[in-house]
């Protein structure tokens, strides 16, 4: 990480880690439901210093606040609001948006909403889509809807191994820098993860909608990153997929389940190329202008009811 921002969003405070803050192109990357923005730091180190890359820690992870309302801020509908804070805050009318699991949810949905969708100019998705498989959904939210205490350091390293060991780590360094990123010391002495216990309460209290709706509404260049043995990720969700948006770019990940974590060469080049590939003609309309167009719209309807 070559330097750190905090946003301020009501009583949040929001930490941005950025690499490469200099570089003349900007790249927000997003993390998975229990992780933070430090695991990109290979992902922009491979990618290179022509990238600025953003890697937010959503709140409730890594260096962000924990929420004193869990039920209303753990919740994909406030995620947006942070998004659009950080985008607000760094300037950023449209930005190319990599996001792992619900980092990648989160940016499938800005990117699908009309008042948000021209502030995305290109998606990744890393592991995830419009339909996850409910067996390893549900297992995800056993694992991080009940709190987890080790009594030694080195119980909450093997236990990360053993949990993670989809994100396809091979070599020490990567698991040691992993553990030590990833874990909090209790006032009894003990060892937990970093995140706050109360995030998976996100699978109670969040609002179901129709993501494959959400999905053909996307009109900027899309790619998906599937980890081969991903639990969530079907392949025949990959299929459907492309059948609704035929121009979607992918690629599946030999060693990896959900996710891979986006540190190797065969992984980032492909990632580096379609972030350069030229844009699409005509580009998706602005924000702005689709605000401007919803409340012309509302006004005109106003009227004819009269």
């Amino acid at each position: 990480m070559d330097d750190l921002t905090l946003v301020r969003v009501r009583e949040l405070e929001v930490a941005v880690r950025i690499w490469h803050p200099g570089a003349p192109r900007t790249l927000i990357a997003w993390h998975g439901l229990a992780r933070h923005g430090g695991d990109f730091a290979e992902f922009a180190r491979r990618l290179g210093p022509d990238w600025r890359v953003l890697a937010p820690d959503t709140p409730g992870r890594g260096l962000s606040s924990w929420s004193l309302y869990p039920s209303h801020d753990y919740l994909y509908s406030h995620y947006m609001t942070i998004a659009v804070a950080v985008l607000e805050h760094f300037h950023l009318e449209r930005v190319s948006w990599v996001g792992t699991s619900m980092g990648g949810l989160l940016g499938m949905l800005l990117a699908a909403e009309p008042e948000t969708a021209g502030r995305i100019e290109r998606l990744v998705l890393n592991d995830v889509g419009p339909e996850l498989d409910p067996d390893g959904l549900a297992s995800l939210a056993s694992y991080f809807g009940v709190p987890h205490r080790f009594g030694r350091f080195s119980e909450l390293a093997a236990e990360l191994r053993r949990h993670y060991a989809g994100f396809g780590i091979h070599d020490e360094a990567t698991w040691r820098r992993l553990t030590l990123e990833s874990a909090r010391r209790l006032p009894d002495g003990g060892w937990t993860y970093h995140y706050d216990p109360r995030i998976g309460e996100q699978f109670v209290h969040d609002t179901p909608r129709d993501t494959w709706a959400d999905w053909r509404a996307i009109r900027c260049p899309l790619m998906v990153v599937r980890g081969a043995d991903s639990p969530l990720l079907r392949a025949e969700t990959i299929e459907r997929m492309r059948r609704e948006q035929p121009t979607l770019t992918h690629i599946d990940v030999t060693g990896c389940g959900h996710a891979p974590m986006l540190d190797h060469p065969e992984q980032v080049a492909p990632i580096a190329d379609f972030l350069a590939r030229p844009l699409p003609a005509t580009p998706p309309v602005s924000h702005r202008e689709v605000a401007w167009w919803q409340r012309s719209w509302a006004w005109l309807r106003r009227r004819i009811r009269g």
